[in-house]
This record gives structure tokens, sequence and C-alpha cells, in this order.
């Protein structure tokens, strides 16, 4: 068996545009640009291409844009006033703190600042509490990126065993109440999980982001199993020459691939998704604020 390749670049792309679908029909029917706003502080090099890439998909759907550069030394008491300031400002409907945050500041205090019905990354507790409880709210871009590959690829999950390999707030726990949602019967498991390929093994879904390369093994997966790696993982590329790296995923890819039904790559899979989901969730928050089913 060679797994179908789920193609997270086409798959993003199809997602934007149904988000400048939507952008389009709030300015025709309703006179209403949704705007984003993404917050950075500090010059982490990685940060600020993220960030650029945040701006320019937003503007490229055609949202405002609004986009606020702290440096460094900035106090958490600045950057609190900064988000209370677009908590209050009816042009901006999602706000986007970037994270990591200078380690003299407190990220959850932060999250915690953000309005949720503005929080487009659904860190906050309120929407975290809304996704357990099968409420409406914001859902974490990344899971829901995952969720909506998952759907497309498989169509009714009802019923399915899914595994998620990972426990973390922003993906692992999050992605499993997604599973739950779609009537999975979920496992949720991590590195310290005992017999963890036999959990692997029985599972129909992988969800593998716990941060470690290629911890999942090929021979882990069941046949015809569809694998979603959120992994990001730079590992040392002595064949390209001395220094280089390569980026792999959580999950040994040749081989999971040679029994999966479809597999995510990395990199091309998981991350396009993101930003994408961001946007999707700016068009969504600016819907709830405004009352309006589109």
């Amino acid at each position: 068996m060679t797994a179908h390749l789920i193609d997270g670049k086409a798959f993003s792309a199809k997602v934007r545009s149904n988000v400048a679908e939507d952008v389009s029909k709030l300015k025709d029917n309703h006179n209403i640009k949704p705007g984003l706003a993404v917050v950075i502080v500090g010059n982490d090099p990685a940060s600020e291409i993220y960030v650029k890439n945040k701006v320019k998909q937003t503007a490229a759907v055609g949202m405002n844009s609004f986009h606020f550069e702290m440096p460094e030394e900035t106090s958490q008491e600045e950057l609190v006033a900064k988000v209370k300031e677009l908590n209050a400002d009816p042009a901006v409907n999602g706000i986007l703190v970037q994270l990591p945050l200078p380690k003299h500041m407190d990220e959850a205090a932060i999250i915690e600042t953000i309005s949720p019905e503005k929080d487009v990354d659904g860190f906050h507790v309120v929407n975290s509490g809304l996704l357990a409880t099968g409420g409406k709210g914001m859902v974490p871009c990344t899971p829901l990126g995952c969720i909506l590959m998952l759907k497309d690829t498989l169509g009714d999950l009802s019923g399915k065993k899914a595994i998620v390999v990972g426990r973390s707030n922003i993906v692992g726990k999050p992605m499993a109440q997604l599973l739950l949602n779609e009537s999975c019967t979920v496992t949720i498991a991590h590195s310290r999980t005992k017999n963890l390929e036999d959990e692997v093994r029985a599972a129909d879904i992988v969800v593998a982001a716990v941060g470690r390369a290629e911890m999942v093994k090929g021979d882990w997966i069941k046949e015809g199993a569809t694998v979603i790696d959120v992994g990001i993982n730079r590992i040392p590329a002595p064949e390209r020459g001395e220094g280089k790296t390569r980026v792999v995923g959580d999950v040994e890819f040749a081989s999971a691939a040679e029994r999966a039904h479809a597999i995510t790559p990395v990199p091309g899979g998981v991350g396009p998704m993101t930003i994408a989901c961001l946007l999707k969730n700016t068009v969504t928050a600016t819907c709830y604020q405004n009352g309006i089913e589109i």
C-alpha cells in the first residue's frame, strides 16, 4: 500500500478561497470588513517570518490587517494595555498575540486578557471550556485544520478509533475534543504511555503532536489508517553538507506511508492549514460578534 498524500498546501488554498468569498459576502451584504490584529513582542526571527505571512495572507483574502510590533523590553502592563485597547476597537474582530513572549511575561495572563469573542487562537479558558462542553466558541487553529483535513479525506468520522499522541493545551487536548465531537472513540497518549505502539496499532486515525522527531514508528501504523503528523522537528542532515538540517515530523514518514491509507507530509501537511484556519476563525468571530450567519 502506498498512502494517499494529504496536501496541506492545496487544501489550505481552498480554505483561504472560501474565506475570501465569506469576506466578500460580509462586505456586500452587511458592510462589514473583518479585521485581524497581530501583536508581536521582541524580535524572534521565526515569529517575525510567521507574522509577516499572517499579515500578507490576511490582506490577500480582503480583510483589514493590523500589525503591532513592540520591543523586547515592553512591560507586561504595557502589553495588557495594548490588548485591552484592541478589545475595545470595533474595527478589530480577531486578536492574536504571537507566542512565545519574552520570559518576563506571563503568557497565560496575556491570553486571558484577550476578549474570548476575539480570541482567534482559541486559547482562552472560556473557549477551551466551550469546546469541552460542546458549545460554540473559537477553536485552536492547528486542531481545526487537522479535523477539516480528516473530514475531507474520510468523510464521516463517526465510530472510528482515534489516538492523539500528545497532550498539550494548544494541539493535543483540543484535538481529542474535536474528535470526540465527531463521535470518534478517542485515546489520548503521550511520551509516558505504556505500550504506546499497541495503542497506536489499534487506531483508525493517528494524530501525532508530541514534538519528538519520528517517535511514532511506521510499523506502529495500522494497515489503512489515516495519519495526521503535526510535528515539526529539525534533525541533522549530514548528507546535505556539514551543519545542514532537514525537517521531519513526529512520524517515520516513509515506513508509515507504506501502511497508511492517507498521511500528511512534513513539511507541506498540517503547517499551511494553521494560518488558513486563523483567517477562517477571524470570519467566524466577526459573524459571532455581529449576529450574522453566512
